[in-house]
């Protein structure tokens, strides 16, 4: 049995950011209840030199649509990176979400071998689809899917392994 790019990119992309929307929800709640000031958690950070929530959730969000629209071949729309509040970040989630919803699997499968250029700080990198897919876009999504779980758990946030992994 054999698995596509298709499958290893967007349905994995889209319960990540799913489950993202449940740890969301549990934080918001959670500062509800706890009657916590929201911007305490959304710039929440694990240590001073690392990004708060809520640029953990704009990175989550870019790399996704990036990665649908490099391996479609086609432009990722732009998002302006002001969404500070849950509900802002929720819907951004959602956005991203809906937007990976629009991709089939004849628009990515195929592309494996793709030349993909990623224009970074430090200069061009190089990747065929399926390396860009596999060694860049679905280890810098989890890390930064991670990193909001991690810090919205280190500020009291009750949520577990399954908020994380998401229902089957």
């Amino acid at each position: 049995m054999s698995i596509t790019l298709y499958q290893a990119s967007v349905p994995v992309l889209t319960r990540g950011l799913a489950n993202l929307q449940t740890i969301i929800g549990k934080a918001q709640a959670h500062a509800a209840e706890k009657q916590i000031d929201p911007t305490v958690l959304t710039g929440a950070r694990l240590f001073p030199d690392m990004l708060p929530l809520l640029r953990q959730i704009h990175i989550a969000t870019d790399t996704a649509k990036g990665c649908a629209a490099r391996l479609a071949g086609v432009e990722a729309p732009k998002f302006d990176d002001v969404e500070v509040t849950f509900d802002e970040l929720h819907a951004r989630i959602q956005k991203t979400i809906d937007y990976l919803n629009t991709f089939k699997p004849e628009q990515i499968d195929g592309s494996e071998d793709k030349a993909i250029t990623l224009k970074m700080r430090s200069g061009p990198i190089e990747f065929t689809g399926l390396s860009y897919l596999l060694t860049f876009v679905l280890p810098n999504f989890f890390f930064h899917v991670t990193t909001a779980y991690d810090i919205l758990r280190h500020n009291g946030v009750e949520i577990g392994k399954l908020d994380y992994l998401g229902g089957r």
